[in-house]
């Protein structure tokens, strides 16, 4: 048989029907205790209608107990079936009781689960649960049981022995295993003795007068002024707290049919006392919370209950957490008396500390000029998570506030403001600002002189700060020089601010043109003075927009920078405490051009290069962004201390210990880092050839040690001395970035890794790169690599494969790549491609192919 869950309820009373069909023909054909079966058969014929009027009333169908019920009803008339087909080899007839009360039972499940549905499906499905469970076959007649009766059915028809209750359906399952004792009970209790048992019953009386209780509000036994007369809402509302789980689940059901349509039994439950005690419920077990939150949105349209409940400690949160839990039901509800409650000012305010935001927004477009500053200042001053700020924005909470402050008077200006810049703190409510239209009126707001509106403009300008960050900001023109403007008008906060908003504008990727027109308009000049200013956040935010400026036109900069705003850069490096400020300084000294000698002779002046490697030395502990902006800058400014053309600063650098700083930069993360070390350490290499000392040169002191000897450059080589790039150990980590996903750095390694193969030292260089897995690495770079990277790729094998032992080592390896190259990469390689493939052989030298 299908996996009940998989199937809806719908699905599985369409198949109870035919079950149940079948079962009703096979019990009137028995020829075996015909007089029973057909007696049974009589019985099953009335489920039909009550199966289709559970079928048509969806929101019954939707209730897990109702599903739980009906399951359990499939399963008996399963039981029936089988007990039917085997009356010939076995006495079915007290089995046949007890699955009869088995289906009464199961009935009841469906029965306590339909407190709202109609009165008639109410009527029918209660009719026949009483016909079932008062079921009396006449068994004179039939063969005596058998010896060995089935243990899972009991031996007994007054007896039964049905499953134990499942804690998931709740009161419903357990009323199924004392039904029985119920009906008897029926016969001895007299409606005081429930009353009695009511209120001092202990558990187990209490449970059963809660049952009979149940059973005569359903059969109409009793009615409203009995109700009354026994204070029974009282009596139960008493018992609720200290009662068992499963008794509150009954006292709640009860309590729910007592107050549908009947104002006077609401009314009895609107004191403090009986709400909390139904608040209490809420967080308890999941279908004690449901029948809860049902009776309290029941009961919420009494004003005494809105007015109450939401003062109740925990029942805001517990109701928002039931809006947003799985329960379809129990949201429903919960929504409904959330709604109910946001009438109340201060109830909107705890549900959005819960993290339910909708009546506040609500309150922001429709509420009053004081409910409107109320909610914004609320916004203001809360904690928001991200999440939070989402739903603000998305519930629509920044239109009203950007409408709050270009019409609002100024309290409702400045709470707005407040609130907005909370917000912004999130990319998708800055577009939402920018959307609204609040720029201009910000700027505006920022070059007002009026004095009530003075305490405005540093939330006008944090906020301008955030909304810089978004790339849209550049649809508005000229705001950049409208902010630049205004720095010097303005306290520190508000120049902090503008300067995090200038430095955002200016660093998005397509703000070449602003850049440029703020340089044309003086930026770098009015900036350069708070390179001095003694208050760090401003001085820092000052540099990161010199850092970003100076990335275009370095000549320019350099000009406009002058000896005695450098100094001061460098001083800030060597003395800030703040490895951001030193970053951004740094970063500034790497833009200037390498080609500038005056520049350099000045860094050289203030011994620049050892306070760099002493920061290099340290390993100061700083955050990964700020870690990779400090390598990148220093290895920047290390190719400036590097060039070819001035060996001494080479050798100058080389003796304070750049070589070895270069080769932990190859190990960044970063592979602007990478690419800029091993530019670097190319520029050494260059003149490691003309520095080695010869073999056949005299030594005046000492013979050089053999561990000096480079096979590579034929001599002998000392890193600080020759800059030789295999006596450094800096092949390996080169090969290493090759052999990496990352492919910014290939072309700068290559060019370090080809000066191993300069014309006097190729063949000694190409048996050195052969004999490491630097071969493989290069044929790497061909297959992925960049054009001009494969260029020096090309030109690295063709020298290498000009020696037949190479060729025939490494050279099918790299056939595949270099044909499909000749095939489909850039026209311009085909030329070196050509050159490289008549060294493997593989095309004649001669060949026009190309």
């Amino acid at each position: 048989m299908e996996n009940p869950d998989s199937r809806s309820i719908s699905e599985i009373e369409s198949e109870q029907q035919a079950s149940t069909e079948e079962v009703v023909s096979l019990a009137k054909n028995s020829e075996f205790g015909r007089e029973i079966f057909t007696e049974f058969a009589v019985l099953l014929d009335k489920f039909t209608p009550v199966l289709v009027a559970i079928k048509d009333n969806e929101k019954l169908m939707d209730r897990p107990p109702v599903k739980k019920g009906v399951e359990s009803i499939e399963k008996e008339l399963t039981r029936a079936k089988k007990l039917i087909e085997g009356a010939c080899s076995r006495s079915p007839v007290k089995q046949i009781v007890v699955v009869t009360q088995e289906l009464g039972r199961s009935l009841g499940l469906v029965l306590f689960a339909s407190i709202d549905a109609s009165t008639e499906v109410k009527q029918h499905i209660a009719a026949l649960h009483r016909e079932l469970m008062n079921v009396k076959f006449d068994i004179s007649f039939t063969p005596s049981p058998s010896p060995s009766p089935s243990p899972s059915l009991g031996s007994s028809p007054c007896v039964i022995h049905g499953p134990r209750p499942s804690k998931e359906s709740g009161f419903v399952s357990e009323q199924g295993s004392f039904i029985n004792e119920i009906e008897e009970e029926k016969i001895s209790l007299s409606i005081d003795d429930v009353v009695l048992q009511l209120k001092y019953g202990n558990d187990e009386e209490f449970r059963l007068a809660l049952l009979l209780l149940s059973d005569f509000i359903r059969d109409q036994v009793i009615d409203k002024e009995w109700i009354h007369e026994e204070d029974i809402i009282p009596i139960l509302f008493n018992r609720l707290g200290s009662s068992k789980p499963h008794n509150r689940l009954t006292i709640i059901q009860i309590l729910r049919i007592l107050a549908l349509d009947n104002d006077e039994n609401k009314e009895k439950m609107t004191d403090v006392v009986c709400l909390s005690g139904l608040v209490k419920s809420l967080a308890r077990d999941a279908d004690e919370g449901r029948e809860a939150v049902g009776l309290l949105s029941e009961l919420s349209d009494i004003s005494a209950v809105r007015r109450r409940i939401g003062r109740i400690q925990g029942c805001i949160v517990m109701l928002v957490t039931m809006l947003n839990g799985d329960d379809p039901t129990a949201s429903h509800d919960a929504a409904k008396l959330l709604i109910a409650l946001s009438s109340n000012t201060q109830n909107v305010l705890h549900m959005a500390e819960a993290g339910y935001f909708k009546p506040l927004v609500h309150c922001l477009k429709e509420g009053s000029d004081m409910s409107k500053i109320l909610m914004a200042t609320a916004v203001s001053r809360m904690e928001l998570t991200d999440q939070c700020r989402a739903s603000l924005g998305e519930d629509g909470a920044v239109e009203p506030l950007v409408k709050m402050f270009k019409s609002g008077k100024l309290e409702a200006k400045l709470s707005a403001l407040n609130a907005l810049q909370n917000l912004s703190n999130l990319t998708e409510n800055i577009k939402r600002l920018i959307s609204s239209g609040i720029v201009s009126p910000l700027l505006q707001l920022l070059f007002s002189v009026t004095s009530v509106l003075m305490t405005l403009r540093e939330p006008a300008s944090a906020i301008l700060a955030r909304i810089a960050q978004s790339e849209t900001i550049l649809v508005k023109k000229d705001v950049a020089q409208q902010m630049l403007s205004l720095l010097n008008l303005s306290s520190p906060a508000i120049q902090y601010n503008l300067l995090q908003a200038l430095n955002s504008i200016a660093s998005h990727s397509s703000a070449s043109k602003v850049r440029r027109k703020m340089k044309e308009n003086c930026a770098v000049q009015l900036l350069l003075p708070f390179l001095t200013e003694s208050n760090i956040k401003i001085r820092s935010a000052a540099l990161n927009l010199l850092y970003t400026l100076s990335k275009d036109s370095p000549e320019e900069f350099m000009e406009q920078l002058g000896e005695s705003y450098l100094i001061n850069i460098v001083n800030i490096i060597s003395s800030s405490a703040s490895e951001s400020e030193k970053a951004a300084a740094i970063g500034i000294v790497s833009n200037l051009p390498v080609s500038n000698k005056k520049s350099t002779e000045v860094l050289k002046k203030l011994h620049f290069l050892p306070i760099l490697i002493s920061l290099m030395s340290s390993g100061a502990s700083t955050s990964t962004s700020t870690k990779t902006w400090l390598e990148e800058s220093i290895a920047g400014v290390l190719i400036r201390f590097t060039i070819p053309s001035d060996k001494k600063l080479q050798l100058l650098s080389a003796e304070l210990g750049v070589i070895p700083i270069l080769l932990k930069l190859l190990a960044s993360e970063s592979s602007v880092t990478k690419c800029r070390a091993a530019i670097s350490l190319a520029q050494l290499s260059q003149n490691s050839v003309a520095l080695r000392k010869s073999r056949k040169s005299r030594w005046t002191c000492m013979p050089p040690s053999a561990d000096t000897f480079c096979q590579v450059h034929d001599g002998y080589c000392v890193v600080k001395s020759t800059f030789c790039l295999v006596k450094a150990g800096a092949v390996p980590p080169l090969i290493q970035i090759l052999e990496g996903e990352e492919r910014e750095a290939d072309e700068a390694v290559l060019n370090a890794l080809a000066t191993l193969l300069q014309d006097e030292i190729w063949e000694s260089g190409s048996l050195y790169m052969a004999k490491t897995s630097a071969v493989q690495a290069i044929i790497r770079v061909l297959e992925s690599g960049t054009v001009k990277a494969q260029e020096k790729a090309l030109w690295i094998l063709e020298r290498i494969f000009s020696i037949e032992e190479h060729r025939s080592q490494h050279g099918e390896s790299a056939q595949a790549v270099l044909i499909d190259l000749a095939q489909n990469g850039h026209p311009r390689l085909k030329p070196t491609v050509a050159k490289v493939l008549a060294r493997l052989q593989l095309l004649q030298d001669q060949s026009s192919y190309f």
